[in-house]
């Protein structure tokens, strides 16, 4: 069974495919439900660059999260991204934002931190009926994220 061992102990690759950078509106803090301690944060718009994928991010989708006691947000964002093209994707991307108090505190002051101080990942989903992007549909994909105050910056790099 060695093959099967070295399958399991391979590291995947990283290829960038895109990255992109959107608006976003003030936290809206709901407080404590049943689920946790609920935020939703409205996405206005913005922009899709990269060597697989170009175009815009349309306004109207959101992001709803549940902060942690321990400070960890976890992220379940939807929104639509319309290509050069034309294409309608929608995106569907979860993920998780862990900081130090310390790190949470600038954060909330409106500090943009310095990158590595924190982790936020995502696995985005996508679908979408046009046939020269259902790539997208048909491969994993990581996101690495940085948060600023009004606004959100995703790089997406397909897992090979």
């Amino acid at each position: 069974m060695a093959d099967v061992d070295t399958f399991i102990a391979a590291s995947p690759a990283l290829r960038f495919a895109f990255a992109i950078k959107a608006k976003v509106g003030p936290v809206q803090d709901l407080g404590q439900t049943a689920r946790g301690h609920r935020r939703i944060i409205d996405i206005l718009g913005g922009e899709v660059q990269g060597p697989r994928l170009a175009g815009e991010i349309l306004p109207g989708g959101a992001d709803w999260q549940i902060v942690r006691p321990d400070g960890t947000i976890e992220v379940v964002a939807r929104y639509t991204i319309r290509s050069s093209s034309g294409a309608l994707v929608y995106v569907q991307n979860e993920g998780l934002r862990v900081a130090s108090p310390d790190i949470l505190a600038r954060m909330a002051q409106g500090e943009l931190p310095p990158p590595g101080s924190y982790h936020f990942r995502t696995a985005p989903r996508f679908e979408t009926a046009e046939p020269s992007l259902q790539w997208l549909e048909r491969a994993t994909f990581v996101g690495v994220a940085t948060r600023a105050p009004d606004r959100i910056a995703i790089g997406f790099h397909e897992v090979l």
